[in-house]
């Protein structure tokens, strides 16, 4: 029991490492990927604690090199989704009731882990099986995760004292208490501190999980799950359960303990589960908790006041860093016509440095597509654009799946508003313009505002200060995290708390403490020390 109420360590960013030519750091993870190359890893269910296999094998390989594996894992069935569920339970009511500050320790040992020895492991795991590159791996699974379990134990903090005032005779608390049941985490490929935060977040708050990770992020995610063990983290809080979606989902809606759902990935699985959750409304013990993160289709929008560097700066980074698989990434862009030849020009000018291949070269500024489904869609909207007589492919257009899903980065030109890569969510590296004139400026805003069903990121570009002001009243609605004179990518724990609304989620802002909010069921607690001992009033003396 503690017997004092403890400060939180002060949350500072974690500084991202340069991997320069040379450094201690670079010849670190250069070994540790040399290793892992070489290895081939058999990754079972972790559940309560225990691993478990199932013979129903899926393969982790590398998207630059689809014919490397790097670990085989065991996918779960019915029986072992069920026995999840059974060992989250089992370990819900220790970790519940467990002193905050024990529930924080464990995260806070994480991030150190994560920050020393593991730092390697988890970067090389994600430039493996997620192909990014060294920058964008280290910003992702080392950075941002460490910030994610850093921050959220200071925003935990708050939260409990976050209390009610007390009039006189009286005390007013708030007990902030786990959700009854388990918080199902279903994880994408594209982020492993996506990855980390979506099962640590609700169980830092008391609650116990079911983590079911992407099919092709699975070996970054069991190292994570291996790190938290060492960090202490109790048998069945979280348990690990890789597999197909309708394979773990069914037996997950279908359990009355569903507490809650944390879920980044595309916009049609949310839309299902959360009907599914709605036809099994009856059936639950409580209401579940629904939190999202979806899609996108992130804009940049100029004003012919921009500055044309940073402009194409931000275009080229926005679209093309991690192959366009960011939910952020810029995807659409409308320039005004007086800016758009030197802007086209600057453009390509910086795509003609881009190299493009494995994640093991350095020099790479962009590797390969996540999978085989991920290169035919994008490689479909690039063939719609070659055949379309509304589109002229400007830059790139090219692939080559021979080795790795490789995918040159293109830069579409549309002279129709409404064209599909205009307002399509791709999620690839394909980047649509649309050149209007500039006395047309404010129709462009309301193409801008109406072109695509999503609102999660966007960036206006401006260097007249009334301007900037008239175009982020004229397109408040269209992002949860709105960018000025910078690319709509690279938000930072603790200083953009992170979502979307319309169809890009439920804004919930990961990062935050609006987001842990969601993962407490608060009581009210009203002590009267002295209560009255009659039921008369003072009114009640005299007719």
């Amino acid at each position: 029991m503690s017997l004092g109420i403890a400060p939180t360590p002060f949350p500072t960013n974690e500084p991202i490492r340069d991997y320069e030519p040379g450094s201690a750091e670079k010849s670190s993870l250069k070994k540790r990927l040399s290793e892992m190359m070489a290895e081939t890893v058999e990754i079972p269910l972790i559940i309560g604690g225990e691993e478990v296999r199932t013979g129903d094998l899926g393969k982790a390989v590398c998207p630059h090199d689809h014919g490397h594996v790097l670990a085989t894992y065991h996918q779960a069935g019915t029986a072992e989704v069920e026995a999840a569920i059974a060992a989250s339970q089992a370990a819900w009511h220790d970790w519940s009731n467990l002193p905050w500050e024990a529930r924080a320790a464990v995260f806070l040992k994480a991030a150190d882990l994560l920050a020393g020895p593991w730092r390697d492991t988890i970067n090389a795991a994600t430039m493996l099986n997620q192909s990014k590159t060294v920058f964008q791996a280290e910003i992702d699974s080392a950075c941002e995760m460490i910030d994610f379990w850093r921050f959220n134990v200071a925003y935990l903090r708050d939260i409990l004292e976050d209390q009610p005032e007390s009039a006189p005779g009286m005390w007013n608390r708030l007990e902030y208490r786990a959700l009854e049941g388990f918080v199902f985490a279903v994880t994408p490929f594209n982020f492993s501190s996506i990855g980390g935060n979506l099962p640590t977040a609700p169980a830092l708050m008391g609650n116990v999980a079911l983590w079911k990770p992407a099919s092709t992020a699975v070996l970054s995610g069991y190292y994570i799950l291996r790190l938290l063990e060492e960090a202490g983290l109790p048998p069945g809080v979280i348990n690990y359960i890789p597999g197909r979606g309708s394979t773990v989902g069914d037996p997950v809606f279908a359990s009355p303990l569903l507490a809650g759902l944390h879920f980044t990935g595309s916009t049609g699985t949310f839309q299902f589960m959360w009907k599914t959750i709605g036809d099994n409304i009856a059936n639950y013990h409580s209401y579940p908790r629904i939190v999202g993160e979806t899609g996108g289709k992130d804009f940049v929008f100029a004003h012919p006041s921009a500055d044309v560097d940073t402009l194409a700066v931000a275009l080229v980074r926005g679209a093309f860093e991690y192959q366009g698989q960011k939910c952020s990434a810029a995807s659409r862009a409308y320039i005004p016509s007086s800016l758009w030849p030197q802007v086209e020009s600057r453009v390509g000018e910086l795509l003609a440095t881009v190299k493009m291949g494995s994640p093991l070269d350095f020099r790479n500024f962009m590797a390969a597509v996540i999978d085989r489904s991920a290169y035919d869609s994008i490689t479909g909207y690039i063939e719609h654009a070659r055949q379309s007589d509304a589109a002229e492919i400007l830059f790139g257009g090219g692939s080559d799946d021979s080795v790795g899903y490789f995918i040159e980065p293109t830069v579409i030109r549309t002279t129709d508003p409404g064209f599909k890569t205009l307002c399509e969510e791709i999620f690839g590296p394909v980047l649509t313009i649309y050149v209007y004139e500039d006395e047309d400026l404010d129709e462009a805003l309301g193409l801008c505002d109406t072109g695509s069903p999503y609102a999660l990121t966007g960036a206006i570009f401006a260097r007249d200060r009334r301007e900037i002001v008239r175009l982020s009243e004229a397109l408040r609605h269209t992002a949860g995290n709105f960018y000025i004179n910078d690319k709509p990518t690279g938000a930072v724990v603790g200083q953009q708390p992170f979502g979307g609304s319309r169809a890009s989620g439920t804004n919930d802002k990961a990062g935050s403490a609006m987001n842990l909010l969601r993962w407490t069921s608060v009581r009210t607690m009203k002590e009267t020390f002295v209560p009255p001992r009659a039921i008369e009033y003072p009114h009640m003396a005299e007719e």
